[in-house]
């Protein structure tokens, strides 16, 4: 996963932090569509600058994929697994599928967030500066 990055400073030879602006999913265009308020996030990452990359530099980071798909198949699979697993349990032992499938899925939600919050905390994605788009 690449992205623009703007290097604010240098902590160390070989470790610079780097600011990126997250758009929204639109193009941030807002005129265009009547304006949906979507707020940009500012996010400061400390990367590692092989490169030699100056404070103000434009770069393009790299980030691991791993982390970031691993994520995604939490959030996403896990809940639906939980709820097809709890209706089907729930309708072959109690007749009561759905409510057991709904029990489930509020469960699996309930794991998600306490996945994201341990990952939060770990920080294991590791980014990359890896050549310049332009330099001032």
């Amino acid at each position: 996963m690449t992205q623009k990055v703007r290097v604010k400073a240098l902590i160390s030879e070989n470790m610079a932090t780097v600011v990126h602006v997250r758009q929204s999913a639109c193009s941030g265009d807002c005129h265009q569509c009547s304006g949906c308020g979507a707020a940009q996030e500012t996010l400061e990452l400390l990367a590692k600058n092989p490169i030699g990359a100056r404070p103000g530099d434009l770069v393009v980071m790299e980030a691991e994929t791993g982390p970031v798909l691993k994520a995604a198949a939490v959030l996403y699979l896990l809940p639906l697994g939980l709820f097809f697993l709890g209706y089907l349990l729930g309708q072959v032992l109690w007749g009561r599928g759905g409510l057991v499938g709904c029990l489930a899925f509020a469960s699996a939600i309930g794991l998600c967030v306490c996945y994201d919050r341990l990952m939060g905390k770990k920080k294991e994605t590791e980014y990359t500066i890896t050549g310049f788009v332009s330099r001032p």
